[in-house]
């Protein structure tokens, strides 16, 4: 039961933060263009990156800390699930080019923002 609770106040956080790239991203972003989802799964990616990282690295981290941030906080703030009804909806309204680019910059960018968030890590100390 604890575990549960501690999921849930991550993905409370998570889902709210989310909303809220969502909500800034359509007053700067109004392009039809899912650049929310975008940019949640890059940020996201990023965050778990270095994350994982330093919690394996840097520091001394429970499964309950790992479990709030990992499953809770970031589960809910990316969402690959939305990514791929994005991809499907560009497709099916023919915007095949903005779908191709939707999906490529997703991918690269997601793990290209992992391999970021690990390297910060990594990085020694000043």
């Amino acid at each position: 039961m604890k575990m549960l609770a501690i999921v849930a106040c991550g993905g409370a956080l998570g889902a709210v933060l989310r909303y809220g790239v969502y909500v800034l991203t359509a007053k700067l972003a109004p392009s039809g263009f899912p650049v929310a989802t975008l940019a949640v799964n890059i940020i996201g990616s990023a965050a778990m990156g270095a994350f994982v990282e330093a919690a394996a690295l840097r520091w001394n981290v429970g499964l309950e800390l790992r479990t709030f941030v990992a499953v809770g906080l970031l589960g809910a703030f990316t969402t690959f699930s939305t990514f791929s009804l994005d991809a499907v909806v560009l497709y099916q309204r023919d915007r095949l080019t903005a779908a191709a680019l939707y999906v490529a910059l997703s991918v690269v960018c997601c793990i290209a923002g992992l391999l970021a968030g690990m390297a910060l890590v990594r990085r020694p100390l000043l």
